[in-house]
C-alpha cells in the first residue's frame, strides 16, 4: 500500500505529453468491474451505453469474479484509456484488510469520476423500543452486549457504517456477519437480529409495510432516497457520514486529455434527468465532479475509514 495517500502527476500524464496520442477512442474500450447483475454492473452498463454514441466507439463491460481481479487487470493494463475500472470503495479499502493485493489503489489508478453514491438506512426490528438514534444509543448503553447488528460483506458500507457508529458512540453491540446484504433480511424481519445499516433499495418496502422501522439515513445531508428521514449526524452524532460510492478509474499514467474527455462525457450523461431518475430508482444517486475531486474523496475515505478498520481490528475473512 502506498505510504503517501496522494494521487500525483504520475497517475495521469500532462496535457503536453498527451498531444501526440492518436485520436481517442479509436477502438472499443473495456470497462472492467465485478458482480454480474449487481449494482456495479448496472451502473457500469448505463455509463457504457450512454457514452458510446457520443464518443463513436463501443464501451464493453467486462465482469470479473472479484474486486481484486478487476483491480489487477486495470493496474497492469497499458495506460492508453482502453481499459477502465468501474468499482466502489472496496477497491481502495481492501489494502487495509489484506497485505498481498496485486495493485496499489493510489499508485496504480488514475481517478476519472465519482459516478454515484448511496447512503444506508439505519433500520431496526419493530420489537425494539426505539424510534430515534438517540433512543437506540441509550438502549445499547443500558444493555451492553444485548443488541446485535447484521451486515453483509466484511468491509462493505453496511459493515463499516455500523462500525463507525459503534466506535463513535462507544456502545457495545454485537456484529452478526452474513455472506451478502440480502441474506440478512430474513433474520432482520424475524427479529433474530436487531439493527442493520442497509441500502434503501433493500429495505424500503419493509419500512413502508411496517415490518422494519427506519431511524435515520447515513449521508451527511438528507437523501432523495429517503427524503423523510433525518441524518444520523443531525440525530446526535455530528460529523457522522457513511456512504457507498462507485466511480470510474483509468490505469495510472493515462494521458490527462483522455481522463478529461471521459470525465466530461460521463458528467454530461449523469446530468441528464432521465439518467438521474433511472439511477435513483435503482437505489443510487448521481454525483459527478472532477477527477481531482474524486481523487480527494478516495484519499479522505482511506484515511477516515482506514482508521475505523484498524481501530476495530478488522481483517478479511
Amino acid at each position: 500500500m502506498a505510504g503517501a495517500l496522494a494521487f500525483t502527476s504520475e497517475n495521469a500524464c500532462s496535457q503536453t505529453g498527451a498531444a501526440t496520442i492518436p485520436s481517442y477512442p479509436g477502438k472499443p474500450v473495456r470497462i472492467v468491474t465485478a458482480g454480474a447483475g449487481g449494482g456495479n454492473d448496472f451502473v457500469a452498463r448505463i455509463i457504457a451505453q450512454g457514452i458510446a454514441a457520443p464518443l463513436g466507439q463501443q464501451f464493453i463491460v467486462d465482469n470479473r469474479t472479484t474486486a481484486v481481479s478487476a483491480g489487477e487487470i486495470t493496474a497492469k493494463a497499458v495506460p492508453d484509456g482502453y481499459t477502465l475500472l468501474y468499482y466502489g470503495s472496496n477497491i481502495w479499502l481492501l489494502p487495509f484488510f489484506r497485505s498481498n493485493l496485486p495493485y496499489d489503489p493510489v499508485r496504480d489508478f488514475a481517478p476519472v469520476i465519482l459516478a454515484v453514491s448511496s447512503p444506508n438506512l439505519v433500520v431496526v426490528h419493530p420489537s425494539l423500543p426505539v424510534s430515534t438514534i438517540k433512543e437506540l444509543v441509550a438502549l445499547a448503553r443500558a444493555q451492553p452486549g444485548a443488541l446485535n447488528y447484521a451486515s453483509g460483506t466484511i468491509g462493505a458500507s453496511t459493515h463499516l457504517g455500523a462500525e463507525l457508529f459503534r466506535i463513535t458512540t462507544g456502545i457495545n453491540i454485537v456484529h452478526v456477519p452474513y455472506k451478502s446484504g440480502s441474506s440478512q433480511i430474513p433474520d432482520l424481519l424475524s427479529g433474530r437480529v436487531h439493527v442493520a445499516f442497509s441500502p434503501a433499495a433493500s429495505v424500503a418496502s419493509y419500512v413502508k409495510s411496517g415490518k422494519l422501522r427506519a431511524l435515520a439515513v447515513t449521508s451527511s445531508r438528507q437523501s432523495a432516497l429517503a427524503p423523510n428521514l433525518p441524518t444520523v449526524a443531525a440525530s446526535g452524532l455530528p460529523g457522522y457520514e457513511s456512504m457507498a460510492t462507485q466511480g470510474v478509474f483509468a490505469t495510472a499514467r493515462t494521458p490527462s486529455t483522455i481522463i478529461n474527455l471521459l470525465n466530461q462525457e460521463i458528467l454530461r450523461l449523469l446530468s441528464q434527468p432521465d439518467i438521474r431518475e433511472k439511477l435513483l430508482n435503482s437505489g443510487v444517486e448521481a454525483v459527478g465532479g472532477t477527477p481531482e475531486q474524486f481523487g480527494a474523496t478516495v484519499q479522505s475515505e482511506m484515511v477516515r475509514l482506514g482508521k475505523v478498520i484498524k481501530d476495530a481490528g478488522l481483517r478479511e475473512q
